[in-house]
């Protein structure tokens, strides 16, 4: 999903580092923005690392050429280009089929990787492309197998919501998101809301996770039990919340579950609303939606965020241990929550561990931070190298952040440190 931009508001006490609240926006939230200070991190920027190209591996064309349009005469076309990873960071073992996801209907296919998991696509020009017999006929989709559908998904409600298109063609996509399929694996989603035809085509990396069986959901099954006049405030709620009228969205979502007390996402949403206003209001709220639905992984993360806010460190840990038992795979900011409150909690061993999780997981940056954290671990194990190349990596994701003076003052520091090192060996010789 297209995060919002990253809000940074608290400055936390020991670790000179600044956590933004509007993480758990972070996949399209309801909520009003909190703050105005953007860490960047936007998605569509080359990602660094597995998703770069190397030269010579991939053909410079898209998958399905066309000839480049007029001005002026027909809609210019866009196109993709990244590359689909295992969550090892190995390729896939067999060619990937490319999917775009609106939410206005079923996946559609748009291509296909080649062997080492690079692909380069034109979106809608799909000649060659086998489409799934589910996008045959007008049919309506399996909801439980399209997070995109009836508003359940924690990633895409509300800030994917609608339908694709629009009157601008440059926007022809708002609303959809781009996805690998492999059978047996989940793909991470990217939205193409802000994707332009003259924007850098170069997505990143998709990262594709082995599904288990015992593993929660992205999305709250349990909500699908909605009755129609519960649903039906929820919609309305959603629709509210895509055009920033809050306070007619909150109404709505708590109409839903007071209609449906089960109504695991409505809760969620409610939640979502109440974060930046009334944290307290918020955590009853997430904490009924994990009451209705246990396996519904999305409130751990935003709930574990409050927690961080309150610097209640113990209580942050045993959220995303939780969370991370759920969903070891969409929300790297449950690694990164957890990382700071070990951090603080002086577990410095297991804050490392989950932060390069985090790291991992985010591939295309949305939680640039976490290299920052990674950095200040480092210089506790004086790994000074190491720490000066995650707080550079930090510094280039988010020039403007509020704590980016800081961040390069501690690298003036590291390079001194080095300098010293470097003085003292050259005497020893």
């Amino acid at each position: 999903m297209a995060p919002q931009a990253l809000r940074v508001m608290a400055l936390l006490a020991a670790g000179g580092f600044l956590l933004p609240p509007g993480f758990s926006q972070g996949r399209g939230g309801t909520g009003p923005p909190a703050g105005t200070t953007s860490t960047g991190g936007s998605t569509g920027s080359s990602s660094i690392g597995t998703g770069a190209r190397t030269p010579g591996t991939v053909p410079t064309t898209p998958t399905n050429p066309s000839t480049n349009p007029t001005p002026g005469t027909i809609t210019q076309p866009i196109y993709i280009s990244g590359r689909v990873l295992l969550e090892d960071g190995t390729p896939p073992p067999e060619p990937v089929t490319i999917e775009r996801v609106c939410s206005s209907g079923s996946p559609h296919a748009e291509g296909y990787t080649d062997g080492q998991g690079y692909f380069g696509i034109q979106l809608g020009q799909t000649l060659g492309v086998m489409q799934d017999a589910s996008e045959i006929g007008n049919g309506s989709p399996n909801v439980l197998g399209d997070p995109n559908r009836n508003g359940v998904a924690p990633r895409s409600s509300l800030g994917t919501g609608g339908t694709a298109g629009g009157t601008n063609p440059d926007f022809r996509y708002t609303n959809c998101d781009l996805q690998a399929k492999l059978a047996g694996y989940r793909s991470q989603l990217v939205s193409l809301t802000n994707h332009r035809a003259m924007d850098n085509p170069d997505i990143g990396t998709i990262l594709l996770h082995r599904m288990s069986a015992t593993e929660g959901t992205t999305v709250s099954a349990a909500s699908l039990a909605a009755p129609k006049d519960a649903r039906k405030a929820f919609d309305k709620g959603e629709e509210a919340a895509r055009k920033k009228k809050w306070d007619e969205a909150e109404k709505s979502f708590q109409k839903a579950v007071d209609l449906y007390p089960g109504y695991a996402a409505a809760w969620y949403e409610l939640g979502r609303l109440q974060a930046n206003a009334a944290p307290d209001t918020a955590r009853i709220s997430f904490e009924c939606a994990m009451k209705a639905d246990p396996k519904y992984a999305a409130p751990y993360a935003d709930l574990a965020m409050i927690e961080v806010q309150a610097k209640k460190w113990k209580e942050v840990v045993s959220l995303t241990d939780r969370g991370i038992r759920l969903d070891a795979f969409d929300y790297p900011e449950l690694f990164f929550y957890n990382a700071v409150a070990n951090y603080y909690l002086k577990n410095s061993a297991v804050a490392e561990k989950n932060v390069r999780q985090a790291v991992k997981l985010d591939s295309r940056h949305h939680y640039p931070q976490t290299a920052y954290l990674l950095g200040l671990l480092l210089i506790q194990r004086q790994d000074y190298a190491g720490a000066a190349e995650q707080i550079q990596t930090y510094l280039k994701l988010a020039p403007d952040a509020d704590d980016a003076p800081a961040a390069k003052q501690k690298l003036e520091q590291l390079a001194k440190i080095s300098a010293q090192g470097d003085s003292a060996h050259k005497q020893d010789q």
